[in-house]
């Protein structure tokens, strides 16, 4: 496993097996940046044009905002999102409150930034895993998650959401842990 540290973003390269996942997983619990995994299953970015953002009914999924933002922004890549087919409206608005802060910052800044949103099949539980298994049909060179906040029995089993969804991806896997005190990319 080898740890690369940018000021900005955490860099993971690993196998990807579940227990060298799950260590560099932990290994990253308290990091405050968002963190990319890198593993040899998966392509390599040469440029980034499509970052697909899976939204869930979790409060914390907002956080992503500001990343996938950041991060299109700087590439001029093209942000998907990927609201979860639940039956409440939780992952409706997680993803409007995003949509809210792409809007706000191309506002302010007059720089265009693109976005569109995708149909998810599956709920939040399983939206990960779809966003995974379709990965062709959208494309991208990037794939956003938001880590799990807590473990729970059955995380500690069979493991987490997020190491399943790294392990089968076929491309980098940027995770953001959900704190109060995230970092703040800087301009």
């Amino acid at each position: 496993m080898i740890l690369d540290d940018n000021e900005d973003i955490r860099l993971v390269r690993c196998d990807n097996r579940s227990r060298v996942l799950q260590r560099a997983l932990n290994e990253c619990r308290e990091e405050r940046r968002p963190y990319v995994f890198l593993t040899p299953t998966m392509r390599e970015i040469a440029v980034l044009k499509r970052i697909l953002v899976p939204v869930t009914m979790l409060e914390e999924e907002t956080y992503k905002a500001e990343i996938c933002t950041y991060l299109a922004r700087k590439t001029g890549a093209h942000i998907i999102l990927l609201p979860a087919n639940d039956y409440g409206s939780h992952a409706r608005n997680n993803t409007n409150r995003i949509i809210t802060h792409i809007e706000s910052v191309r506002d302010k800044t007059g720089e265009e930034i693109t976005y569109e949103l995708a149909e998810a099949r599956r709920d939040s539980f399983h939206l990960y895993e779809e966003a995974v298994s379709r990965q062709r049909d959208f494309a991208h060179q990037l794939l956003v998650l938001t880590a799990s906040r807590d473990y729970g029995l059955d995380d500690l089993i069979f493991g987490p959401p997020e190491r399943k969804a790294i392990a089968r991806s076929q491309v980098p896997v940027m995770l953001v842990n959900p704190r109060e005190d995230l970092f703040s990319l800087c301009d």
